[in-house]
């Protein structure tokens, strides 16, 4: 297959793949439906009643575009949250402020410190614009903040990323040490504190909203994606300081927000009482999901999230075919990328079927294996 001649020696040398796999792509590649799709983070549970109302109210305006300054999704958030709107910015879900935020930040060879097994998307990223990453292996199976803010400081990096809660492990750290992370990093490093699972998180995990509201080297990544049920419409924002989130305008998409997209945000955050609700039905699917991991003979990892990861005691090998055989049975689950976090399977809270499948696939795929 030919290829166009001209492409820049970076983007030349760069593979042609994505961070992950989609269940569709699994779907066409083995020939196989997915019954319990249950690995992707998203929620089965799904938006509110009222979020879909104002989704089928707006679908006839879908002819205009949307509002480029975000004015009234912005202004939303201030007010759930007791900022101003120009504490925001909004892009089309949190992946898509990540690589903008790279661009702000990272000329090709600059490094970007982050954890070895972190957020494949953001390496993607840091890789796609020709940033150099330095990795940090977990600790206890968390994100190692000690050894994050030494890279920093050896390598006199430009930007960090930290998420937490955790993603693919689910682990967290207190609200007090994220903090006093943020505090220590040299002003000269951007931190980016990915909190697209914070809905979920217990209580004293997230730093209080006005805790790092002062400082201009961070930025805190929120989503609609998750806990709201709004993955297919792509909406995240970022909280920063004003100047710092001014940057954005000079490089984002400004059009690029989807107007029926825009009303559902706005209905999920008017619609709290919802929120609560999905995020005990969460906590209950959780706890379904370790129960059938114990009693499968696997640990199950404490988790603060949507998901929980789930060690099968050997191997990659052995959890790849765990994954692999559980498709055979339709049910979609993932995997953390490398070792030692990769002897994890991870599977997504969801509907009571979903978890019914679950159950009744995995004791299956164990025997023959």
């Amino acid at each position: 297959m030919s290829a166009f001649s001209r492409f820049t020696p970076l983007i030349s040398a760069l593979p042609s793949t994505v961070p992950f796999v989609g269940p569709e792509a699994i779907e066409r590649q083995r020939h196989l439906a997915v019954k319990a799709r249950i690995g992707a983070n998203e929620s089965g549970f799904g938006p509110a009643p009222s979020v879909l109302a104002a989704i089928r109210d707006t679908a006839g305006e879908i002819w205009k575009y949307n509002d480029p300054e975000n004015h009234a999704l912005k202004t939303a958030l201030a007010a759930h949250l007791g900022l101003s709107p120009d504490n925001f910015a909004v892009g089309e879900g949190v992946d898509d402020l990540l690589g903008l935020t790279v661009r702000l930040v990272i000329d090709p060879g600059l490094p970007v410190i982050t954890s070895f097994g972190g957020y494949p998307t953001f390496n993607f990223h840091v890789n796609g614009f020709g940033g150099r990453l330095v990795t940090l292996p977990y600790v206890d199976d968390r994100e190692d903040l000690d050894g994050l803010l030494a890279a920093v400081i050896r390598e006199n990096a430009p930007l960090v990323y930290f998420a937490n809660p955790d993603n693919p492990m689910g682990s967290w750290w207190d609200a007090d040490s994220v903090t006093a992370f943020a505090r220590a990093l040299p002003d000269t490093c951007l931190l980016v504190l990915d909190e697209a699972y914070c809905e979920t998180a217990p209580e004293g995990s997230v730093p209080p909203i006005d805790a790092l509201i002062d400082l201009p080297n961070v930025l805190r990544m929120r989503t609609f994606s998750k806990a709201y049920g709004l993955a297919g419409a792509r909406i995240g924002y970022a909280i920063g300081t004003p100047g710092t989130v001014k940057a954005y305008d000079k490089i984002r998409n400004h059009f690029g927000m989807v107007r029926v997209s825009t009303e559902a945000a706005l209905a999920a955050l008017a619609d709290q009482a919802y929120l609560t609700d999905v995020i005990e039905r969460i906590k209950a699917a959780r706890e379904r999901i370790s129960a059938i991991a114990r009693a499968n003979g696997l640990s199950p990892l404490a988790s603060a999230t949507n998901f929980v990861a789930i060690d099968c005691g050997r191997d990659q090998v052995y959890a790849r075919a765990v994954v692999d055989g559980l498709m055979d049975h339709g049910v979609f689950i993932r995997m953390p990328g490398v070792a030692p976090l990769n002897r994890c399977i991870r599977v997504s809270t969801g509907l009571p079927a979903d978890m019914d499948l679950f159950e009744a696939a995995l004791p299956k795929v164990l025997k023959a294996l």
